[in-house]
């Protein structure tokens, strides 16, 4: 992923840029847990004075926040400089900076912050998601060869034998692969817990539940894979309920806006 984001392949484990980005990545979901600092469960003590007892948090929010920033940054800068020489992989960095639509109503600074970002993101939100869906699929397979033949089967009768891998544009005429595809994100979902804890950007009511504005939601992904409401025998890996155009895929990919702080 972080190829695909700036371009680069990670020399070693020990490369400075890989080790910056798996530790920001580390920090990230350490702050993220509400049940590791008590300001993500009540944010007023934010406004604590630094001088009180207890509020070592901020320390190490500051040093987190620092080193989130030279990984965000140091890859992006090398990037850039790569691209402006001429001699570079093709990456989304690459791309997007020569997408001089993407950066319509932008000023250079806020643009360029928007790309850092985004390139950070694609690292992180998608490198162990994407081992983790990988490592799914294979335990799947395990549990279900007949499954495994069948999408083998189609794949070998629309592309051939060995002839090359699927792409996007074969999806049309792969519907089992896609089917068996749903059904392995339902069966075991990448993120049970539905990843980082979001909040709620108004009041609401669901339910008869008052929601007020700012707070925090964790989506229970495990439960709605599980609710026999929805999905007839949940525990079982069965592809073709997605045959129904009415069966609802479960949200793995995404919960609307999101509050990092």
């Amino acid at each position: 992923m972080f190829r695909a984001a700036y371009g680069y392949r990670f020399k070693s484990d020990k490369d400075p840029f890989y080790m910056n980005a798996a530790q920001a990545s580390h920090n990230l979901f350490n702050a993220a847990m509400t049940s590791n600092f008590l300001v993500n469960a009540f944010p007023i003590l934010s406004r604590v004075p630094d001088w009180i007892p207890g509020t070592g948090w901020k320390r190490t929010a500051r040093e987190w926040r620092d080193q989130k920033t030279e990984a965000v940054d140091a890859p992006y800068e090398w990037a850039k400089q790569q691209i402006a020489t001429g001699d570079f992989e093709r990456s989304i960095l690459s791309a997007l900076l020569a997408d001089d639509e993407g950066s319509a109503g932008l000023s250079a600074m806020d643009r360029e912050a928007e790309l850092k970002e985004l390139c950070y993101a694609v690292f992180v939100g998608g490198t162990d998601t994407t081992a983790t869906v990988l490592v799914n699929f294979v335990a799947a397979m395990v549990a279900n060869p007949e499954a495994q033949a069948k999408a083998q089967a189609e794949i070998d009768s629309v592309i051939g034998y060995a002839a090359r891998l699927p792409t996007l544009a074969d999806e049309q005429q792969l519907p089992y692969l896609r089917k068996l595809t749903l059904e392995v994100l339902r069966w075991l979902p990448v993120g049970p817990t539905g990843g980082l804890p979001h909040a709620s950007s108004q009041d609401d009511t669901y339910q008869g539940y008052d929601i007020q504005k700012g707070t925090i939601l964790i989506g229970n992904v495990w439960a709605m894979s599980r609710d026999e409401a929805v999905y007839q025998d949940a525990d079982k890996f069965d592809p073709e309920r997605f045959a129904d155009p009415k069966t609802v895929p479960v949200p793995s990919f995404g919960w609307g806006r999101r509050q990092v702080t």
